[in-house]
């Protein structure tokens, strides 16, 4: 059986950024297989805080925004997914927070992995270690660019 990686980039109210694709794309599949895992069908759906939240309203019960929502459909050892994120919350975090957009978007896609990867974020532990992954995951990106 010959096992097909995708990994697709749509949108819902807004413009696709401009991220390189390509590179974005073996980037993740970097990331996944330092998780021993590997690539299904992931679909990155870039969105207005508009549209996150009636997304989190309608499946999860949940009245706030967000910057990214991962709906999982791995099994296994093969990831796949629907990951939802607000290029509008991406822009007020970078913000906030003071750092560039376009890492903070990247720390954005690759925290949605993560968690189809089997990381959490709940409790306080769970936030450490994924921050320090999403950490490593952006030190491998630039590592790739260069």
């Amino acid at each position: 059986m010959v096992f097909e990686m995708a990994i697709f980039y749509n949108t819902v109210d807004v413009r696709l950024p401009k991220i390189k694709r390509r590179d974005t794309s073996r980037w993740i599949k970097n990331v996944v297989s330092q998780y021993q895992k590997r690539v299904g069908a992931v679909a990155y759906i870039f969105c207005s805080d508009a549209e996150i939240l009636r997304i989190n309203k309608q499946y999860l019960n949940h009245d706030y925004y967000t910057d990214i929502i991962t709906f999982d459909y791995s099994e296994n050892d093969v990831i796949s997914g629907d990951l939802f994120i607000s290029l509008d919350t991406v822009k007020s975090n970078s913000e906030q927070f003071g750092t560039d957009y376009w890492e903070e978007l990247h720390r954005v896609l690759i925290h949605g992995i993560l968690h189809l990867c089997g990381f959490k974020d709940k409790s306080p532990e769970d936030e450490k270690v994924m921050r320090e992954k999403e950490n490593e995951a952006l030190i491998l990106m630039k590592e790739i660019k260069e």
